[in-house]
């Protein structure tokens, strides 16, 4: 089979690989439609996860399985699946400590494009698929369900780290997709006030779709100075960090209330530390919890998630602002990602 791969730090390409083989609980899947993520950037040209050679890009996919292990009880040949980006080994002691994502060390559970080949290829390969697949449902379109593989999921694991509750205030410091579903998912879970950080107008108009009421832009100065202003001096009770680099944590520690948490999900590719102000964070006594977390996967996951979209509670439409057809468009997809132009947010490549 073909797929498309990190031949090495900074240099990309077609590799020709045998075809991957299901084990006894496995599932070998074809995908219908792949997404490329800012994760998948970071990989090949931050070396955010150290050298890979030839290793098949992409983590993000809906796909149709063409084969199983002669101990998977609920998918078949044929089954139209979405598939988590995470996908844990479910006897980890990890996994039953509640931290699926980590099931065997440190981000064990992000396995496509980082221990394995990943989905940009004509076959991939999903461990322990009872626990690791879930069933598409019909009313679903697959440019909207790959959504599901990550962006969702990661988003509003944001707000659920972030613990957001009712008429709370919330400052989103990046809004590409992933920020967007984390606008999104503190809205559902009730935020009154939220303030989404960022500059680009597809973006902006995207995240006062999703229920931003304030938009800061960071290139008009300082988002502590914007956001402490607008709030009377009081700054926020929580903050979702969904894009930025090291710095950014400096900014999100000078807006959070004391007792506030900050909920990290962006991905930090470069860079070794990350300051946190004394006076800031209460000279280290300020109540303040900072958190960060790696998605969940797992079935249940895309099952619940999936039921926001079959149900109308969630339309991830407007993340789709790109849109290709055949596996050979996984290259010029993946480089929008690189590039970001101002009318991006997501591409998804149509198998």
């Amino acid at each position: 089979m073909k797929g498309f791969a990190m031949l090495k730090l900074n240099n990309v390409g077609w590799v020709e690989k045998e075809a991957p083989k299901a084990g006894p609980v496995d599932a070998i899947v074809r995908p219908l439609a792949i997404s490329p993520c800012t994760s998948d950037i970071h990989t090949v040209w931050e070396g955010a996860i150290g050298e890979r050679t030839d290793m098949i890009l992409g983590h993000e996919a809906v796909g149709e399985v063409v084969e199983v292990g002669s101990l998977v009880k609920d998918f078949k040949p044929g089954d139209r699946v979405i598939v988590p980006a995470i996908t844990p080994d479910w006897e980890a002691v990890e996994s039953q400590m509640g931290f699926s994502q980590h099931s065997g060390g440190m981000l064990s559970g992000w396995k496509f494009s980082n221990y394995k080949d990943g989905t940009f290829a004509e076959l991939f390969h999903v461990n322990q698929a009872d626990g690791n697949l879930a069933i598409l449902p019909d009313n679903i379109g697959i440019e909207e369900a790959v959504m599901l593989s990550d962006m969702v999921p990661t988003g509003l694991h944001g707000a659920d780290n972030a613990e957001v509750a009712y008429g709370e205030t919330v400052a989103v410091i990046g809004i590409g997709p992933v920020g967007l579903m984390a606008v999104a998912g503190a809205n559902l879970r009730g935020a009154g006030r939220i303030f989404a950080v960022g500059s680009r107008q597809v973006c902006v108009d995207a995240a006062k779709f999703y229920g931003a009421t304030d938009i800061v832009n960071y290139k008009d100065g300082s988002i502590a100075q914007q956001i402490k202003e607008a709030t009377n001096g009081k700054g926020v009770d929580k903050v979702i960090i969904a894009g930025g680099d090291l710095e950014t944590f400096e900014e999100a520690i000078d807006i959070i209330r004391p007792g506030g948490i900050i909920s990290n999900i962006n991905y930090l590719g470069s860079g070794d530390y990350f300051k946190v102000s004394r006076l800031g964070w209460g000279c280290g006594m300020g109540h303040i919890r900072i958190i960060g977390g790696l998605m969940p996967g797992g079935r249940k996951n895309m099952e619940y998630l999936s039921n926001l979209l079959k149900y109308k509670k969630l339309d991830v439409s407007p993340l789709l602002t790109h849109k290709f057809d055949g596996l050979d468009k996984i290259e010029p997809a993946l480089m929008l990602m690189k590039d970001k132009p101002r009318d991006l947010i997501k591409p998804v490549v149509r198998i």
